[in-house]
């Protein structure tokens, strides 16, 4: 069968894939809660959820660099991947001996069609509509406002969520107005965070992992700020992660 992915890219599969390899931490939970553990042979360094993960599959690299001499002793009938977190040039290069087929998801409608066509591409339609039947409950009504924020992805240099990002969607769900509009993950200044003034600044466990020692180092430079440390995996990772998300940010602040 012929499908069509994110980026409008054509893949076939003569058959329902039994060889998977998962690029994307999230989309690698997403598919072993999709009931296809058995059906996963390669996934990245970084994929963490199911815990016992790495130690049951072959380990291809990260989601920047592969390593392709394992990826082809592996033979996978179907290699799942996403735009903004896996290299170009290295998709490109397994797209000349592979099927891959990429997601691109800034939104919460995307993650619904992330789900609806992983489930039509594995064969899992059942599990995929309960799976979106919990996520559109979870995901029905979003949290009161609380303040402003500005929510930190990296330090040194000083990196933020800004818009057409899902953090910034999940920002608004979760009750924050994000400050920096400008797109995708734009570097800002200690002075500038001073001079946006932000009610909540918000320090990601992930990809850089902010710890006391930095949340007390912003502030000293941001006094009437609230400083919080969150779980960057309940802001970032689109897929079944989100359905903790919700309880999550009820408990923030």
């Amino acid at each position: 069968m012929n499908f069509t992915d994110h980026l409008n890219r054509r893949i076939f599969l003569p058959n329902p894939p039994s060889r998977i390899i998962s690029l994307v931490p999230s989309q690698t939970e997403l598919l072993v809660d999709l009931g296809l553990e058995d059906r996963l042979v390669g996934v990245t360094k970084f994929c963490v959820h199911p815990d016992h993960i790495r130690k049951t599959k072959s380990v291809i690299g990260g989601t920047k660099t592969y390593h392709f001499d394992r990826i082809d002793s592996i033979k996978p009938d179907l290699i799942i991947g996403n735009k903004e977190e896996n290299d170009r040039d290295g998709i490109e290069k397994l797209a000349k001996k592979y099927q891959v087929w990429l997601s691109d998801v800034k939104n919460l409608s995307d993650t619904f069609s992330l789900i609806e066509d992983l489930g039509k591409l594995t064969e899992t339609r059942e599990k995929a509509e309960e799976l979106l039947v919990q996520l559109r409950q979870a995901f029905k009504k979003p949290i009161p406002k609380r303040g402003t924020a500005v929510y930190l992805i990296w330090n040194d240099p000083i990196m933020t969520a800004g818009s057409d990002t899902f953090i910034n969607e999940m920002l608004d769900w979760a009750g924050f107005e994000n400050l920096i509009q400008e797109n995708r993950y734009p570097e800002n200044s200690l002075e500038r965070l001073i001079e946006l003034a932000p009610e909540y600044l918000l320090l990601s466990s992930e990809p850089f992992p902010f710890k006391a020692k930095h949340a007390k180092g912003f502030q000293q430079a941001l006094p009437n700020t609230r400083i919080e440390i969150v779980d960057g995996e309940l802001f970032s990772w689109y897929g079944t992660r989100l359905l903790k998300s919700m309880p999550y940010f009820r408990t923030l602040i």
